[in-house]
This record gives C-alpha cells, sequence and structure tokens, in this order.
C-alpha cells in the first residue's frame, strides 16, 4: 500500500481567552494521498486553521498539539523553523483567497513567480526567469513573456489567481492547500481555475486540500470530503456520495442550499445538537 503524502492524527488547536482555553481544532485526523480532499464547513469551523497547522503558521498565541503530523519522513510537530522555511513552498504550496493580499504590489508578477523558484532551487536568474515565464504558459497565461513584467494591480482576479499557482508550483511542491482560492471569483474564471488544479494535480501526481465552503463545488471537484463541525471532524465520506451523507450537520447543510430548480419560499435552519 502507498503511503500518504501526510498523516494527521489528533490535531488540537486551542487559544487561551478571558473565559480560558478555547478549543479551535479538537481531535481532527486524515491522511492525504495523490487526490482532491475537501474540507467545508461554516466559517469558524477550524477548516483554515487546520490547513495552517500543516505549514505551522498558525498565530504565536495559538498551542498546537497532535499525535502525528507526518509530511512524508519528517516529523512537521518537531521540525526546526529553518527546516519549515525549506518546506514551506518547496514541498507544500498554499494559495490564499485573494491575490490581490497575497501579492507584492511594488514587483512584477513574473520576477515574483522567478523570486519562489529561486529561493528554493538557488538557480540562477537567467533560469529561474526562464523557469517563471515556462510555468506562466503551464498556466494558461497568454503571452507569459509580456504578462512576466505586468504588476499586479494590472491582473484579473483570474490571471492574479493563476499566478499564484504558478508561484506555488514553480518548486514542485508535493501538497497544495487552495484555501477558498476560487471563492472571489466569477463563475466562469472560477471553472477555469479548477479545471486548471485538476490537471495540475493529475499531471504531476499532487495532494491537493481544498478548502471550501461550497458543498456543490466539492461534491463534483474533489475525490474525498472531510465535513468540519465546530473545530472537528463530523464525517468522511466520498464527494461523489454527499447526497448519502449521514450525520445530521451534513444533512442540515445540504437542505439549506438554495435550489434553482426547485425554489422554497424559505430555506429550512440548522437545527444544531450540542452532542456534535
Amino acid at each position: 500500500m502507498t503511503p500518504p503524502l501526510l498523516s494527521v492524527r489528533d490535531l488540537r488547536i486551542s487559544f487561551n481567552s478571558l473565559s480560558g482555553p478555547f478549543d479551535a481544532v479538537r481531535g481532527v485526523s486524515f491522511d492525504l494521498g495523490r487526490e482532491k480532499l475537501g474540507i467545508v464547513g461554516e466559517s469558524g469551523s477550524g477548516k483554515s486553521m487546520t490547513g495552517r497547522a500543516i505549514m505551522r503558521l498558525t498565530p504565536h498565541a495559538a498551542t498546537v498539539h497532535a499525535e502525528r503530523l507526518q509530511l512524508g519522513d519528517l516529523n512537521l510537530l518537531n521540525a526546526p523553523e529553518k527546516t519549515m522555511e525549506h518546506i514551506r513552498g518547496k514541498r507544500i504550496g498554499l494559495i490564499m483567497q485573494d491575490p490581490k493580499f497575497s501579492l507584492n504590489p511594488v514587483v512584477s508578477v513574473g520576477e515574483q513567480v522567478a523570486e519562489a523558484y529561486r529561493i528554493h532551487t538557488k538557480g540562477s536568474a537567467a533560469e529561474a526567469r526562464s523557469k517563471a515565464v515556462a510555468m506562466l504558459d503551464a498556466v494558461r497565461i497568454r503571452d507569459p513573456e509580456r504578462v512576466y513584467r505586468m504588476y499586479p494591480h494590472e491582473m484579473s482576479g483570474g490571471m492574479g489567481q493563476r499566478i499564484m499557482i504558478a508561484m506555488m508550483l514553480v518548486s514542485e511542491p508535493e501538497i497544495l492547500i487552495a484555501d477558498e482560492a476560487t471563492s472571489a471569483l466569477d463563475v466562469t474564471v472560477r471553472l477555469e481555475i479548477l479545471n486548471l488544479l485538476d490537471e495540475m494535480v493529475s499531471k504531476r501526481g499532487l495532494g491537493l486540500i481544498f478548502i471550501s465552503h461550497d458543498l456543490n463545488l466539492v461534491r463534483h471537484f474533489c475525490d474525498r470530503v472531510l465535513i468540519m463541525y465546530r473545530g472537528h471532524v463530523v464525517e468522511e465520506l466520498k464527494a461523489g456520495d454527499l447526497d448519502q451523507a449521514a450525520h445530521p450537520y451534513t444533512r442540515g447543510l445540504l437542505e439549506a442550499m438554495p435550489r434553482i430548480h426547485a425554489p422554497r419560499r424559505r430555506l429550512p435552519v440548522l437545527k444544531r445538537d450540542p452532542t456534535w
């Protein structure tokens, strides 16, 4: 059996508050192979915090514990910060929600992609430029030589997100974490980005963690899905089997979705159970 790219066991993240410790993530466990793993849930359910814990990018106020947080043969929990600087971008890439807040506004987009390559490979400037242009072409940007010299404010939302994907893939990581990477895009551009991510996963054999609120999107795009509620996983199933979900929280989320072909006067309200 092929070992997983990433193994997470009993991940817990807490913050101190005036009323005592607050558990943001409570006992999350999963393995990631060369697949598209969706993580869905409401805002505050711990999805993004789980992704940041994998990269050791949680806030300083956070306390992180886990039985295992393993990337291949590397224990991420005990890895020195110098090692993590190599891991971030080289072995694990993170695509954020809005490229406007992730790209440097005073540096051309091509130079930013080239910089990501040079940091992790120590290649020459000429080699980095060549790799950056090739990667811009790989993410289907027309005239990559011209776009290389452009700045973030000259990019549309879709182009900016493609630049972010190029920056994360230029160092050929094993794992890609996409945190609401398509939520700020219109429907047409969103489909283009999803097709691009799907192609990159299949061609490069990546493991993709796709964090989203959109159950319909995850249902059709991912291979497997984790449903999170108040910091822990309440259900795990194949994405295509989402309609057969058994947990009442998952059922409640599905029932609360608007339906174009079967409009309802009022959407049902999710009834929460303290035992969840």
